[in-house]
């Protein structure tokens, strides 16, 4: 990395825009830190970008990782893509050191990050990133936090699929740091692969389709110093492109394919094998993007049933139908639906009494919370919607709705992982995990409403 001043403070935000700053330099005002977040808080929801002018003559640069947003301050003269590859090698960092990320990892290894950041950055100049060289001077112990969150593939119990090489991945052996402190050895290493993919869904009013996207990746997370190279073996049906086909049975098709730059292909091509060398921490070894043509049956349909009465009463009747096979399930799915800004006050009719489902006067929008749901099955809620002097305009505020979820031992694109293999004998051989998750929280239904 070449040295370059990323003037000021890197703070650190949660979701709710709570912050904890560094200060790097200190000449940059005391404001900055409201600064950025009002900015984030005037922007529309899923389309904040990574910079912003913070004020004549000096911009922010942020990433966002787990809710939480990491930021720098760079001068003009400075390139902004720097900055943005320096925060995400940050958060790598902290990943392999405290094990998970997120607020209430931050606030308990507070005295660990500082010396991270204390270390990466001299006077606002990045000195390495290498977490080989960071080993010999981070002395600060982690503490470690549990956070249930299936996206994470930190704190799960079981889930994953079997493999030639793996099994199911048992939940504490990921949720420690990868990169063991003051030279302590684990006495048993592990290397986890995980296939993690974001489904993007918009479908229209009439139940159509109009958008879906995959955006998967392969990361590979080692707990191992020392591995020697490694095969992983991916579906043999996997092609690129519209135009290849590969094999005899159902092909794995993704528009878009991009590999870290230390990943082999020399037998990808023939083979679907993918070869590295892990170091010790996280890597992501594949990226992988499919547009407009999911292979298999959309995860969720929504019916909903709007109805008005003269009284400026709306009652609207949803359906949830898990279109996933009776073998899989979903979890912590949210429905998030607006409503019109006038309604007082609102009632409600589950279908099942571990479900709920609260009015959010802040936002004006009913959240609807099913904490898990089995493949092949339907769920229903009644809202009663109280909107006094209720109009047209009015309704027409009413949706569209959005779907959160987490899909465990899943994938929508149905890449699968064949084997995890060494290319020589260990000494000891480290226990191989592979793991699959689906996650969307853009999957949107528009409503027909007056």
């Amino acid at each position: 990395m070449p040295q370059v001043p990323l003037f000021l403070p890197l703070p650190f935000w949660c979701s709710s825009l709570t912050w904890c700053p560094w200060s790097v330099r200190g000449d940059g005002g005391p404001d900055l830190v409201d600064t950025f977040c009002r900015r984030i808080a005037m922007l529309p929801a899923g389309q904040a970008p990574v910079f912003m002018q913070a004020r004549p003559g000096l911009h922010f640069a942020h990433v966002r990782q787990a809710g939480l947003y990491f930021v720098a301050t760079v001068l003009p003269s400075t390139s902004p893509f720097i900055a943005v590859e320096f925060l995400n090698r940050l958060v790598t960092l902290l990943k392999d050191y405290c094990g998970t990320l997120n607020e209430k990892t931050v606030s308990l290894n507070f005295a660990l990050i500082y010396e991270v950041l204390d270390e990466l950055l001299d006077y606002g100049y990045i000195q390495t990133t290498a977490p080989e060289v960071l080993r010999n001077f981070i002395q600060v112990e982690p503490v470690l936090s549990q956070h249930f969150s299936l996206l994470d593939l930190n704190t799960v119990g079981l889930f994953g699929a079997d493999t030639q090489q793996s099994k199911i991945a048992p939940s504490s052996a990921a949720a420690r740091p990868a990169l063991s402190l003051r030279g302590e050895q684990v006495s048993q290493p592990e290397i986890f692969l995980d296939v993690v993919e974001r489904l993007v869904v918009t479908i229209a009013a009439n139940g159509t389709p109009m958008k879906t996207d995959i955006q998967g990746e392969l990361r590979l997370k080692s707990f191992f110093a020392g591995c020697s190279e490694m095969r992983i073996g991916l579906t043999e049906e996997f092609c690129v492109g519209k135009t290849e086909l590969r094999g005899y049975g159902t092909a794995v098709r993704v528009d878009e394919c991009s590999f870290h730059s230390s990943v082999k292909l020399d037998e990808f091509e023939r083979s679907r094998i993918l070869r590295v060398t892990p170091s010790q921490g996280e890597l992501t070894v594949m990226q992988y993007q499919v547009a407009d043509d999911i292979p298999g049956a959309l995860p969720f349909h929504l019916f909903p049933t709007i109805t008005r009465e003269p009284s400026g009463r709306i009652q609207v009747y949803l359906k949830l139908r898990c279109d996933l096979s009776p073998k899989s399930h979903a979890v912590n799915v949210h429905v998030h639906l607006p409503v019109p800004k006038a309604t007082v006050s609102f009632s409600q009719e589950l279908s099942s009494p571990e479900q709920t489902a609260t009015l959010q006067a802040t936002t004006k929008s009913v959240e609807w919370v099913v904490p898990r749901i089995q493949g092949g099955s339907q769920l229903s809620a009644l809202f009663k919607l109280e909107v006094p002097g209720l109009s047209r305009a009015g309704l027409r505020e009413l949706g569209p709705a959005n779907l959160t979820f987490e899909l465990p031992a899943y994938t929508c694109s149905g890449l699968q992982v064949r084997f995890l293999r060494f290319a020589v004998p260990q000494p000891s051989l480290p226990h191989r995990w592979v793991r699959y998750v689906t996650h969307s929280d853009a999957y949107v239904i528009r409503l027909r409403a007056g």
